[in-house]
C-alpha cells in the first residue's frame, strides 16, 4: 500500500474517531456495507472516490483536504492550468485530476478522469455512492452501465445519472477514453 492510500485512512480514521462513530456507523450512515467499508479503512482495498467524496460531505471537510492533507484557500474563483492538475490515483483503471482543488466550499468534485485502454478486456468495475454523477466524452469510447443498462458513448456524448445506482465504465477501441467527471 502507498503512502498517500496510507495517509488518506489515516485521515478518515480520525475524522471518524473525533466525531466518536464506529466504522460500521459510518458505513451505514453512508449506505456501505461494513465489510466493504472495513476492507478500505483496514487497506485491504483502495476506497472508491465517490466513497470520499460522501466521507468528506459527512465531515465537512474538502475533498482535497482529506486526499492531500492540505486545506483548499481560495474562494471567488480557482484556475487549474492545463497539465497542472493535482492527480487523484484512486482505482488503478483510472486516473482522475481534480480540477478544483483549490477551492474551497465546492458543491460539486470536478474530474478530467483517463479510462486506460485495457479495461476494455475486463469486466466492468461497478460502484455506487451518494448523490448525482455528470460525465462528458472528450476522447475516446466509452461503454458505460447504470443501473445494469449499459450504453456507449463518444466525443461530445455525455451522460448524467443517479450513482446510487451500481456505474462503471470502460474503454471500447483499444485505446484510452478521456472524459470530465463531475461528481455532485
Amino acid at each position: 500500500m502507498s503512502g498517500e492510500v496510507q495517509d488518506i485512512i489515516e485521515r478518515v480514521k480520525v475524522l471518524r474517531e473525533i466525531a466518536g462513530i464506529s466504522a460500521d456507523t459510518l458505513a451505514g450512515e453512508l449506505g456501505f456495507s461494513s465489510g466493504e467499508y472495513k476492507s478500505w479503512e483496514e487497506g485491504k482495498a483502495e476506497f472508491p472516490i465517490g466513497a470520499l467524496v460522501e466521507i468528506a460531505a459527512r465531515f465537512k471537510v474538502d475533498l482535497a483536504e482529506l486526499i492531500t492533507g492540505n486545506t483548499p484557500k481560495l474562494r471567488s474563483f480557482c484556475v487549474t492550468r492545463s497539465g497542472h492538475a493535482p492527480e487523484v490515483s484512486r482505482r488503478p483503471m483510472y486516473t482522475y485530476w481534480n480540477l478544483a482543488s483549490n477551492f474551497h466550499g465546492k458543491k460539486g468534485e470536478p474530474f478530467l478522469v483517463e479510462a486506460k485502454a485495457d479495461t476494455e478486456h475486463k469486466p466492468i468495475s461497478l460502484n455506487t455512492h451518494p448523490g448525482q454523477e455528470f460525465n462528458y466524452v472528450l476522447e475516446g469510447r466509452l461503454l458505460i452501465s447504470v443501473g445494469g443498462r449499459e450504453t456507449e458513448l463518444g466525443p461530445g456524448d455525455s451522460i448524467y445519472y443517479d450513482s446510487n445506482e451500481p456505474h462503471g465504465m470502460k474503454c471500447l477501441g483499444g485505446r484510452r477514453a478521456l472524459f470530465l467527471a463531475l461528481v455532485l
